[in-house]
């Protein structure tokens, strides 16, 4: 069966239309709270800390908080991309075109996803400002910009299809996912905590994330590359799986 491009297209070009009416919420927002980032923890905090591993710390943080970005914004993104069809109840007449439910995945997801790498390469761009960047594995980090924003803007896709109200989509980025990426690394080595946190800390799966994403820039890291790279995949099919069974029971779709 061919793939309906036409509808992708439309979709995709109505949610970038979108970010482009809420700019401000969208880029310059997370563009300004990433700056006082890099002013409070680079600046006057990172002056006084030693380097880590040969890395300044206002240079260290900056996967850390591109992750934190794109974590956020994938999420939010892709759950309001899909929530507001079902808020107005046009996702009933999405639902009985000619669309098939991978075109309908693809074509959200792949506008959260896009929007999201995005805002991560004008971060990166900023962090430039602000500290002297390298990186050592470009195709690395690339590789896991879009994994990431793949990954979690397939699970704000299910979070979309989960909230039954425009409070619930904040639930899950506020209270899980910014504490998770806080805790998982992005302003620290998790080498610095005792023994005992960390291996606490490994049971956060956002450890993976910065971890590998931060070894693409400096090839420094608090767990291995492939550990990294399985533990991400794990996360991709998972959200697959959830999402796959949504549309086979039509969980929060048909009622």
């Amino acid at each position: 069966m061919s793939m309906n491009l036409y509808a992708i297209r439309a979709i995709v070009l109505f949610e970038l239309a979108r970010t482009r009416r809420t700019l401000m919420q969208s880029i310059v927002s997370p563009v300004i709270s990433t700056s006082l980032y890099f002013i409070v923890f680079g600046s006057a905090i990172g002056s006084r800390m030693p380097e880590i591993e040969g890395v300044s710390y206002g240079a260290f943080i900056v996967p850390g908080l591109i992750m934190l970005s794109l974590l956020t914004q994938s999420i939010s993104n892709a759950s309001f991309g899909i929530y507001f069809p079902k808020f107005t109840g046009t996702i009933y007449e999405l639902l009985s075109a000619p669309v098939s439910y991978v075109e309908i995945v693809i074509s959200y997801v792949g506008a959260a996803a896009a929007k999201s790498i995005f805002l991560g390469f004008i971060i990166l761009a900023t962090a430039g400002f602000f500290v002297p960047l390298r990186i050592e594995h470009p195709l690395w980090m690339l590789f896991f910009l879009f994994l990431t924003s793949i990954t979690f803007s397939l699970i704000g896709f299910i979070i979309g299809i989960w909230a039954d109200g425009f409070e619930k989509l904040q639930i899950v980025p506020l209270l899980i996912i910014t504490p998770l990426t806080f805790l998982g690394g992005s302003f620290y080595s998790i080498s610095v905590l005792p023994p005992f946190w960390q291996n606490v800390a490994l049971l956060n799966p956002v450890v993976y994330l910065i971890s590998g994403f931060r070894w693409s820039f400096y090839g420094i890291a608090d767990v291995s590359l492939a550990t990294s790279l399985v533990m991400t995949s794990i996360f991709l099919l998972g959200s697959l799986a959830v999402v796959a069974w949504i549309f086979k029971t039509g969980y929060r779709l048909k009622s």
